[in-house]
């Protein structure tokens, strides 16, 4: 699986971005994609994933309520759309995805795709 994310940009606090991630390969509708942001010096952190078929989803609490994930497997692509947001949003955000598992998963160590990252910058 190949991934390429998109749709970052520079957003007022309180704006909103919608994230894209494109997948390419076989197993996309398969796997269970997540997001995750980083910011230099500090580690990946996990910030929502869905499962093969988008019934379930996964939040930590920081973006519950405000960022939604969803699918869709007919075009390969998965989005985080990301609502309210605040400075200490700002980060590089990943797509990534997991095969072999049925449950969304917050543990990095999973997921064995990675996309290249996209910028997000939330000016106060």
């Amino acid at each position: 699986v190949q991934l390429q994310a998109s749709g970052g940009g520079l957003v007022q606090a309180g704006g909103s971005l919608r994230l894209s991630c494109a997948a390419s390969g076989r197993t996309f509708s398969r796997s269970v994609m997540g997001w995750f942001r980083q910011v230099p010096g500090k580690e990946r952190e996990f910030e929502a994933a869905i499962s093969w078929n988008g019934g379930s989803t996964y939040y930590p609490d920081s973006v519950k309520g405000r960022f939604t994930i969803s699918r869709d497997n007919a075009k390969n692509t998965v989005y985080l759309q990301m609502n309210s947001l605040k400075p200490e949003d700002t980060a590089v955000y990943y797509c990534a995805a997991a095969e072999g598992i049925s449950y969304p998963t917050s543990s990095r160590n999973r997921y064995s795709y990675w996309g290249q990252g996209t910028q997000v910058t939330v000016s106060s």
